[in-house]
């Protein structure tokens, strides 16, 4: 059975807890990092879920943090969504490589966070991403199948890959695009699975809503490339450990898109300066940026309820900017 376990403060240290219908049953013992909770902490999660007579902390009453601490590695596939490639111009029956990056570890923030719009950045991008927990270390080449993936993960996050698309595109930083400090809310629910759990994966359905427009929504399992194969060419490249977070790409539905070909085809003969300039100004009459003010919602859940990460509710602040008394 998958139960949501929460990373919370009340007045002193962070704490872990079991969550359900609102209300949160500590996890006795303390574990400082995900890591910690997962090699240590699972038995302690799954007895928690099953008492009845423990007192419980409502939601509500307490600070919600990210369930992924920040010691834990931040690795990202990109355009692994096929509507997703096509929206950004690529054909996505030509995609031959699973295409892979990082973002900072420093950019995971609570689940209700302000994402803070740096002031250098105008195009500021949304992502809803599934993440994967991992629960075992992999320190070398293994081979990951739908068979043992539950032997080398621990559970799913939601997380939201923020994103300047002025620096990601014309300066080819993903890394620095993407790591701006707020970028990666994760939570509010790290779910951890049973070995017959994740066979809902592919079921889950990614919504995310700005000013409660809907702007994307898919089911997980429109992935081009899922988390078996992913861990296994990862396995070969580097080290991963508990608590290690692999967001799996978003759906369709973001600001960017792709300019026409002509346009594209015409750049090509422009000097950089000047293409990534037109480039910009292109991408700001797109009225789905995100904006000081503007408020994300995000889910992601099964149909039939038994998996769910719960929600993100995040508003978009300009860098600076003082919070209302």
């Amino acid at each position: 059975m998958a139960i949501n376990v929460l990373r919370y403060r009340t007045d002193g240290d962070p704490r872990w807890g079991v969550a359900r219908d609102g209300r949160i049953t500590p996890i006795p013992g303390e574990y400082a990092t995900t890591a910690d909770l997962l090699r240590d902490g699972r038995g302690a999660a799954r007895e928690a879920a099953t008492r009845a007579d423990t007192p419980t902390i409502g939601e509500g009453e307490v600070e919600i943090l990210s369930p992924i601490t920040r010691n834990q590695q931040f690795v990202c596939q990109g355009v692994n969504y096929r509507d997703h490639m096509i929206e950004g111009g690529l054909d996505p029956d030509a995609k031959t490589f699973n295409m892979i990056f990082r973002k900072a570890s420093s950019c995971i923030a609570p689940p209700s966070t302000d994402i803070v719009r740096p002031a250098r950045v105008r195009l500021l991008d949304y992502e809803i991403e599934l993440g994967i927990v991992l629960g075992r270390e992999i320190t070398g080449p293994v081979e990951v199948t739908a068979r043992n993936l539950h032997e080398y993960v621990a559970g799913l996050v939601m997380t939201n890959d923020v994103s300047a698309r002025d620096i990601q595109i014309p300066e080819m930083q993903f890394f620095k695009g993407k790591s701006f400090r707020t970028f990666g809310p994760t939570g509010p629910y790290l779910c951890l699975l049973d070995a017959e759990d994740f066979a809902r994966i592919p079921s889950l359905r990614l919504e995310l809503r700005v000013n409660g427009e809907v702007r994307q929504s898919a089911p997980a399992g429109e992935m081009l490339v899922g988390p078996a194969e992913t861990l296994t060419e990862l396995s070969e490249v580097m080290d991963l450990f508990p608590g290690d977070l692999l967001a799996t790409g978003t759906p369709a539905g973001v600001a960017l898109k792709a300019p026409p070909k002509p346009v594209v085809l015409i750049g090509n003969f422009l000097p950089e300066r000047v293409k990534w300039k037109l480039f910009v100004k292109g991408q700001l009459r797109s009225p789905k940026y995100l904006k000081p003010g503007d408020e994300i919602r995000s889910t992601i859940r099964s149909e039939d309820g038994k998996i769910d990460l719960g929600t993100q509710r995040n508003r978009v602040v300009a860098a600076g900017a003082k919070e209302a008394p």
